[in-house]
């Protein structure tokens, strides 16, 4: 889908505050770090197909935590939800995606709304389950493992997929928290727990945005 002379496309979701639309920088530097145009993806559900049109892979940024009523879940008192307007858009853009070969890279929130919509679950709220829940919460640092390789990341989550439906664990943290899941069916989408937009191991940082350019068709 690469269009000849031009750089790829990749579309970045954005976030909601108010009656406005936002998206932090690292999200569209790292995008165009690797040679690729960043295009913001204003929640517009009915556009879907649209913006899919135009773009050749996509991004599903971090944000706040989802409303889990959609999922026949009750939300945690402690959870801080998502804007309605852009949760409903990601799950349109997910299910589109489902006809379609774009790459995607899903980070922190856009994993966890990749794995619910393949039937996984979500750890709500992690001090209630880990004693390790601060490792993972305000930037820390820590280390993962997995088929993606091994580092130090940076984290910002207080929630956590605790089981993956139809998609493949491909990393975890020291702590086993899970911190990577691929897509069987689609390889290069890849979702992750970490913000690479941030970590500085070139692997699994700015290297997760190189895979997503080459895994274009």
């Amino acid at each position: 889908m690469t269009r000849v002379g031009t750089c790829p496309r990749i579309g970045i979701t954005v976030d909601v505050e108010a009656e406005s639309y936002r998206s932090r920088f690292p999200y569209s530097e790292m995008v165009a770090s690797v040679g690729a145009t960043p295009l913001l993806l204003p929640c517009v559900p009915e556009s879907t197909p649209d913006y899919l049109a135009c773009c050749d892979a996509i991004v599903l940024t971090g944000g706040d935590d989802p409303d889990m009523t959609g999922y026949g879940v009750t939300n945690h008192p402690k959870i801080t939800t998502m804007s309605p307007r852009r949760q409903a858009f990601e799950r349109a853009l997910l299910e589109q995606l489902d006809g379609t070969n774009h790459p995607i890279l899903a980070i922190c929130l856009g994993m966890q709304l990749m794995s619910l919509e393949a039937g996984g679950t979500l750890d709500q709220h992690l001090p209630d389950s880990l004693a390790t829940a601060d490792l993972h919460w305000n930037g820390t640092v820590h280390g993962v493992e997995g088929a993606l390789g091994s580092g130090e990341v940076h984290s910002h989550h207080r929630q956590a997929i605790s089981e993956a439906g139809s998609l493949e664990v491909v990393a975890r943290a020291e702590d086993g928290v899970i911190e990577a899941v691929r897509d069987r069916t689609h390889p290069c989408r890849l979702g992750v727990q970490w913000h690479p937009e941030r970590t500085n191991d070139a692997a699994l940082g700015v290297g997760l945005f190189e895979r997503l350019v080459k895994a274009i068709p």
